[in-house]
């Protein structure tokens, strides 16, 4: 026998297992720096927003954008697990930018090498952000699967 799955309507009110990117801000300041604001929700009320500066520059904008990200996250956890971006890279492939990240998570007495991407045509800043996401998903889904249990 199946079991019966509730509609997706009834779902709406529960807390997820993973975060979802609700809001990415990002502005190029006139003394030559940039400044990213990144929002991530759980659930309903459950929102962290992250900030982080830097140089206004190719290498410098994407870095800013993964650095919000992970602030946000941070907060997320509680601070339980840090977070350290070691590079962010824009690759030209097939025709297409992709944004490739590589972050260092440590806590528990436990580190973990994190690698994520996101194809970003445009938006190369918020393609950034969205590539920590990735790098971090699979992490973050079992420790908020954790708590839930």
């Amino acid at each position: 026998m199946t079991p019966e799955v509730p509609p997706v309507e009834s779902l709406t009110g529960l807390r997820r297992e993973r975060l979802r990117f609700v809001g990415f801000s990002f502005d190029r300041l006139p003394s030559g720096r940039c400044r990213a604001e990144v929002t991530l929700e759980l659930g309903p009320g459950e929102r962290w927003v992250g900030t982080a500066e830097g140089v206004a520059s190719d290498t410098g904008e994407l870095r800013c954008a993964a650095e919000a990200t992970l602030r946000a996250i941070e907060q997320s956890v509680r601070q339980r697990v840090a977070f350290e971006l070691l590079g962010v890279k824009a690759v030209r492939a097939f025709d297409t930018i992709v944004l490739i990240v590589s972050v260092v998570s440590k806590g528990d007495d436990t580190t973990h090498r994190l690698v994520g991407s996101f194809l970003a045509n445009h938006d190369t800043a918020r393609g950034a952000a969205v590539a920590v996401l990735n790098a971090t998903n699979r992490l973050l889904g079992n420790m908020f699967r954790r708590e839930v249990a």
